[in-house]
């Protein structure tokens, strides 16, 4: 499996798992810290994996990459918003070799209230949940869109941006790192993206009780894609959950941002 690699070239390694959408380009944004702290940033290519691998069996197949990438080497963990629900699956294959868990702008379950009513993106995740075949055609719809006008699908997607989001998504350095992380998605990864938010909208709930592993949860408090009360439900839900930071005014993107160097901070000190 193909991944990309950002920060130190030998030092402790931290798999981060991207958004969705997302690419492993997102990752960029971990590398100057990375650096500095003697981290390893890698971020796999998960986008890419073949379509008919599905449920467990993708998990396991991540785990079992990871590992094959650390060469036995305890790993620390870092997922971004759905790619946070996508870590916490795979963790369960690779709970011997984590360190911590950092879980950034993290998607909730949606069985665990009624946050799909609050989340800006419900449409696109009921449609995932109800009619999947549409949602598909969706995805490929963007997808066309991403390789017709890549700037028309940014702003289609930051429409409802809030908080502090909303100057990342007039900055322009950020519209261009966004909008090629888009087209690496959408360009020819409508499948893996599909797979991604088709497993998300699926009941996972139960499987938060076996996250034992020190657990710790960055959320901005206007995030308005993964609504604030989904860190309150993962931090009850979470056994090892240590620590919550709420960033005040911060939203989905910008808490990312924040919340990167504080990641780095601490795990340069581990």
């Amino acid at each position: 499996m193909k991944f990309s690699q950002f920060g130190s070239d030998n030092g402790r390694i931290v798999v981060y798992f991207h958004g969705a959408p997302g690419a492993p380009e997102e990752c960029s944004i971990f590398d100057l810290e990375g650096k500095n702290h003697g981290l390893t940033f890698i971020c796999l290519d998960r986008f890419s994996v073949d379509p008919s691998i599905n449920g467990e069996a993708y998990y396991k197949l991540l785990a079992a990459e990871i590992s094959r990438i650390a060469s036995g080497k305890q790993v620390d963990v870092v997922g971004f918003s759905i790619g946070a629900f996508i870590a916490l699956q795979t963790f369960r294959y690779m709970t011997n070799g984590v360190g911590s868990l950092h879980l950034v702008s993290a998607a909730a379950p949606l069985e665990a209230g009624d946050h799909l009513e609050t989340m800006a993106g419900k449409q696109v995740f009921k449609l995932a949940k109800v009619v999947p075949a549409l949602f598909v055609l969706l995805s490929y719809w963007q997808g066309l869109l991403a390789w017709l006008s890549p700037n028309a699908l940014f702003r289609l997607l930051f429409t409802s941006a809030a908080g502090e989001d909303k100057a990342l998504a007039a900055d322009r350095e950020f519209r261009a790192d966004i909008t090629k992380v888009l087209k690496a998605c959408f360009i020819g990864h409508v499948r893996g993206y599909a797979r991604d938010i088709g497993h998300y909208v699926r009941p996972w709930k139960t499987t938060l009780a076996e996250v034992s592993v020190n657990t710790h949860i960055w959320h901005g408090a206007e995030d308005n894609w993964s609504p604030p009360l989904m860190a309150e439900y993962l931090k009850s839900a979470i056994p090892g959950c240590i620590s919550t930071k709420i960033f005040n005014g911060l939203s989905h993107y910008s808490c990312l941002y924040q919340a990167a160097p504080g990641i780095c901070n601490l795990l340069g000190k581990a």
